[in-house]
């Protein structure tokens, strides 16, 4: 139903928590799945896939990679930048090397792979971009480094949704609220009740879950979403809504 058997598909990230559910529901909607991410480790447990490793954050390995990626396996249907990293949470915590990182990792890397790819695409008739942002991009619920790099993303999204839409280019974000990925195993280290802390400011009673990103994700690829671009789509149990625990404390 999603219209997208045997287009190909080329996934950022694709070894880690959202990485993984972006890959399996691509297959399953019948894509051919190019896997990408900096570790080869992170991508062994992948099958059914074309495995590509280069690190985003080396504008010339990427540009080689996506040069490689096209001539190899053809130019790409869809493009997800799913790729992310943050660990300074807080403003304390927020100093040049780790604004420097994170704006490497989550922006200009995410550029770096964009780029080529859109030209390519371009040029090849049209695609669909979806970039994996976060509801921090929209308001503040932390890691401000990273916060400041997605809100970048999503600016960068909207551009490519107005001037290259002429070309047939569809361009989108998700911004996903908590999802339940290893990357939330260090806080909980610290506060094994956090979980059921954080749940209480979703409408929904939940984390959003690696599933619920990948879903949305074909969707906006698909032609299902065929009149959808320059749109920043929070796909985050209801956070971003309202503030659920404001009307529990207050009223």
């Amino acid at each position: 139903m999603f219209g997208l058997e045997d287009k190909h598909v080329v996934i950022s990230g694709a070894g880690g928590g959202i990485g993984r559910s972006l890959v399996s529901a691509f297959l399953a909607a019948g894509a051919r799945v190019t896997a990408c991410d900096r570790d080869a480790s992170l991508l062994e447990a992948l099958d059914g896939v074309v495995k590509f490793v280069f690190e985003l954050t080396d504008a010339e390995e990427t540009a080689r990679a996506v040069a490689t990626i096209v001539s190899e396996q053809g130019t790409p249907d869809v493009l997800v930048s799913n790729a992310g990293y943050t660990r300074a949470e807080t403003m304390d915590a927020v100093d040049q090397q780790s604004w420097n990182q994170e704006v490497d990792i989550n922006l200009t890397g995410s550029f770096n792979l964009i780029d080529p790819t859109l030209k390519a695409m371009i040029a090849n008739g049209g695609g669909s971009i979806v970039m994996t942002s976060t509801v921090n991009a929209l308001a503040h619920y932390g890691n401000p480094a990273y916060a400041a790099a997605k809100a970048g993303l999503v600016a960068y999204m909207r551009s490519i949704a107005v001037e290259n839409g002429r070309d047939n280019i569809r361009a989108n974000c998700i911004c996903p609220g908590s999802v339940r990925t290893p990357a939330w195993d260090h806080r909980m280290e610290k506060d094994p009740s956090l979980l059921t802390k954080v749940v209480q400011h979703y409408p929904l009673g939940r984390l959003t879950t690696p599933a619920d990103v990948a879903n949305a994700a074909v969707f906006l690829a698909s032609p299902l979403a065929g009149a959808i671009t320059g749109v920043a789509l929070p796909v985050d149990a209801g956070l971003t809504a309202g503030n659920l625990r404001f009307i529990r404390d207050v009223f």
